[in-house]
């Protein structure tokens, strides 16, 4: 037997994801770069007010900074995905924390609202952006039976960096004013680097592992099997087609695989998410002007979104550890669907929230429901796509997205110009939301429903919840039954040879023994064997 087939079966290609170790590490960062990449852009929204005073521009114009913050932090998706794909996510994420504290610093000496656009919009955007996507591959790197926790706790960086970072802009507006508050931003978006830093890949913490794998195998490779020259013949034939496969180049990887829009799922999950970014960030960065048009004095107006962070603190986590119940996750896109249902139902209900006791229950029950949204979206994506082709998935799903942001929240902003009334507003926002649960349910029991009942093969991923492990592990059973099979043939061979002398030999002695007859020969040696002279007459004469 060769040494090829051997090597693939002991060494398989697959790296079965730690679900925990490093990956807690990882975890942490993945929590932090969470954290500034949506609560950013929604606590900047503090400075607003000062910024429409010193540019003397309206509600949409200032807006706008928030918009294009997400705009870049989605629609760079497929950059993302083509630089991670070529240099790893590690240098990726050095590469952003850089540019997202290098655009808030230069945002802090920016003369006019176009320059904001610029510095504090496309450049801190862009450089999240580079941080967030990589974050996320990562996750899905180190975990897989956990996932669903693990992306949910890596969510909860969103609420608590909300619930920190709007008191904090308030406190540094009031001292330092909108440019030192800026600054200071600029100097806090520098531990992006450091969450950067932990992103070890996963394949170096297994090269170790395989190679002592491989040092087993060479070793037992070398003991001695046999003296049979066919038996070498055959592995100096295994070793060169070895070789021959080794020189063969390598097929490069896809920078984009564009082959996840012939999965239905995929299609029917962009397009609720699209319908969904038009609204779902509406009422979160306008809430805070609207209190305060409505009399709420400026400190307990910024404390409005400390609430929805610290409600949505609990609430990611808990939906994570719901999401990960084994009866729950083959039906994860169902439950995505009833979280968007409960969000738009909550903007529709508290449309007519005008004191601040009623924009405080509104804050308690969107914490809610926004902390399951947010917990839920990344995981239905990888569920339906499968951590190999997550990297390309979320980059275009966070392009398509990039154009209802850029709609969403500057849309809302003129209508407040237009109609000074945020009423219609908030039921604007909460019936795009509910819509877009509705296509995500329907959709997936009409047409995702009917594909399950067709017969699948037996190596087809489930729709729901299915784990890259027990694939790879079926994998690797399945080299190992090969190799094994192989050798089992290989002895086959010796012992079939065995047999067949054996049985032959017992054949001749019974023959002998029975004396019904004896082979034609030389006289004298049939003699010596037991055959009686009348019987070699009688084979004479014939």
């Amino acid at each position: 037997m060769g040494r090829c087939d051997s090597e693939e079966g002991q060494l398989p290609a697959p790296v079965k994801p730690p679900d925990g170790g490093w990956g807690w590490i990882v975890l942490l960062g993945c929590f932090v770069i969470t954290g500034f990449s949506y609560a950013f852009p929604k606590a900047v929204s503090v400075y607003f007010k000062e910024l429409m005073k010193d540019f003397h521009v309206g509600y949409s114009d200032t807006a706008w900074i928030s918009s294009i913050m997400l705009a870049m932090l989605y629609g760079t998706g497929p950059v993302c995905s083509i630089m991670v794909n070529q240099f790893g996510c590690r240098p990726v994420m050095l590469i952003g924390g850089l540019l997202a504290s290098a655009g808030m610093i230069l945002a802090s000496f920016t003369t006019n609202i176009i320059e904001l656009y610029l510095t504090a919009g496309v450049l801190t955007g862009l450089g999240m952006a580079l941080n967030f996507q990589p974050s996320l591959i990562m996750l899905g790197t180190y975990f897989d039976k956990r996932r669903p926790l693990a992306n949910g706790l890596a969510a909860a960086g969103s609420p608590v960096f909300l619930s920190s970072l709007s008191p904090l802009g308030q406190v540094l507006l009031e001292k330092f004013g909108w440019r030192g508050g800026f600054l200071i931003m600029g100097g806090l978006l520098l531990n992006c680097c450091t969450c950067g830093a932990v992103m070890r890949p996963l394949d170096l913490g297994m090269k170790r592992k395989m190679g002592k794998a491989q040092d087993k195998y060479e070793a037992k490779e070398m003991l001695p099997i046999g003296g049979k020259s066919e038996e070498g013949i055959s592995t100096t034939d295994g070793t060169k087609k070895c070789k021959k496969a080794k020189k063969k180049p390598k097929k490069g990887k896809k920078l984009l695989d564009f082959s996840i829009f012939s999965n239905r799922g995929f299609i029917i999950y962009t397009i609720s998410k699209f319908i969904l970014v038009l609204g779902l960030f509406v009422p979160p960065i306008l809430l805070v002007n609207y209190a305060k048009d409505t009399g709420v004095p400026d400190t307990e107006a910024a404390f409005l979104l400390s609430i929805i962070g610290f409600i949505d603190i609990f609430a990611r986590p808990a939906c994570g550890m719901v999401a990960g119940l084994k009866w729950v996750r083959p039906h994860v896109a169902y439950l995505f669907s009833f979280s968007m249902l409960f969000n738009g139902l909550t903007d529709i209900c508290s449309a007519r929230a005008s004191n601040y006791t009623g924009l405080v229950i509104f804050c308690v029950f969107f914490g809610i429901s926004y902390g399951m949204v947010g917990a839920l979206q990344f995981e239905v994506l990888m569920a339906i796509v499968g951590s190999q082709k997550f990297s390309s998935a979320i980059g275009l799903v966070l392009l398509i997205e990039a154009f209802a942001v850029l709609i969403g929240p500057p849309s809302a902003g003129r209508l407040v110009d237009a109609l000074k009334n945020y009423e219609v507003i908030f039921y604007l926002a909460g019936s795009e939301v509910v819509l877009s649960a509705l296509f995500l349910g329907v959709a997936s029991y009409c047409c995702l429903n009917r594909g399950k009942k067709e017969p699948l093969p037996e190596n087809h991923p489930s729709a729901g919840g299915g784990s890259d492990t027990e694939e790879a592990e079926s994998d690797v059973q399945e080299a190992e039954e090969h190799s094994s099979n192989n050798h089992q043939l290989a002895h086959s061979t010796d012992n079939a040879v065995v047999v067949a002398n054996e049985e032959a030999n017992h054949v001749a002695e019974e023959q002998r023994g029975e004396g019904g007859g004896c082979p034609a020969g030389d006289g004298e040696v049939l003699a010596r064997d037991g055959c009686n002279a009348d019987q070699m007459v009688e084979r004479d004469s014939f």
